[in-house]
């Protein structure tokens, strides 16, 4: 029904900054909170930066003042700008949307496939 891509991850030396971006497709009424999450191996799945549907966010202590995120409702878009980047950055990311498939249902909790964001020298 809703699908969620990625993009924007790869390989970066430590103080750099990467993008990432998540765009949303398919059955779509609406969108709440839109927001990233990262897992690092052998680590749980946790969060990173949200952002309301009235653009309040909230973000992880680890990355406050280093990542920013915004949307872009007119293309389903949420991103993640992230700078001052370090190794323990290191992980997948995976974005996250709350959906409203139909004014009928209940808004739904829906992920991306994950990118892989690596921080080294």
């Amino acid at each position: 029904q809703v699908q969620l891509v990625e993009s924007g991850g790869g390989l970066v030396q430590p103080g750099g900054s990467l993008r990432l971006s998540c765009a949303a497709s398919g059955r779509i009424f609406s969108i709440y909170t839109m927001g990233w999450y990262r897992q690092a191996p052998g680590k749980q799945r946790e969060l990173v930066a949200v952002i309301t549907s009235g653009d309040v966010t909230n973000y992880a202590d680890s990355v406050k003042g280093r990542f920013t995120i915004s949307r872009d409702n007119a293309k389903n878009t949420v991103y993640l700008q992230m700078n001052s980047l370090k190794p323990e950055d290191t992980a997948v990311y995976y974005c996250n949307a709350a959906v409203r498939v139909s004014v009928d249902y209940r808004p739904s909790e829906f992920w991306g496939q994950g990118t892989q964001v690596t921080v080294s020298s």
